[in-house]
């Protein structure tokens, strides 16, 4: 079976707060990032039609390549997702044009990650789009995984969730 993975997003209009509940159940922070993601449709089918992303995210100096598979429930971002390390943004983006892949959409962002225990929690700011939590957790049992992440997110104060993408929300809005 493949490995998910599994998430929730949160609107959050007290990161403070938020953070502190979670540093108080034991997270650990990881770092703060601001990252830049590039997402490609397909030349022969469209991924808003599949449910499908094309990501090409930069960190700093690291590159990676995802693609993620389409939603899995209704509920959760639950989707399989494939992940490589490219050498190099621009090269990388040659390489997709030259195949056809059209660029989409860009959504900037900056993070603060949290670790308690194997669960990732980002405190994200996105550009143009808002303030949220993401809860995510890896693992192959979507129904306990999911129980566990909102049962966290309560403990946060969490409870406007979101299942659009931040590119979705960013070029079509919330509720369309």
């Amino acid at each position: 079976m493949d490995i998910l993975e599994i998430e929730i997003k949160a609107y959050c209009d007290d990161h403070d707060a938020v953070v502190e509940k979670a540093v108080i159940l034991g997270a650990r922070h990881g770092g703060a990032i601001r990252e830049r993601d590039l997402y490609f449709n397909h030349p022969a089918r469209d991924f808003r039609k599949t449910d499908e992303a094309l990501r090409l995210r930069q960190v700093d100096r690291d590159v990676v390549l995802t693609y993620k598979g389409p939603k899995l429930g209704t509920g959760t971002k639950t989707r399989r997702e494939v992940e490589v390390a490219v050498d190099g943004f621009e090269k990388t983006l040659e390489i997709l044009k030259l195949l056809g892949f059209l660029p989409s959409g860009t959504v900037e962002k900056e993070r603060d990650i949290y670790r308690l225990g194997d669960i990732e929690i980002c405190v994200d700011r996105v550009e143009g789009v808002g303030n949220f939590v993401e809860l995510e957790l890896k693992g192959t049992d979507r129904e306990r995984v999911e129980k566990e992440l909102f049962s966290l997110a309560g403990e946060l104060g969490l409870s406007r969730f979101e299942t659009k993408s931040y590119l979705e929300l960013k070029y079509l809005g919330p509720g369309k």
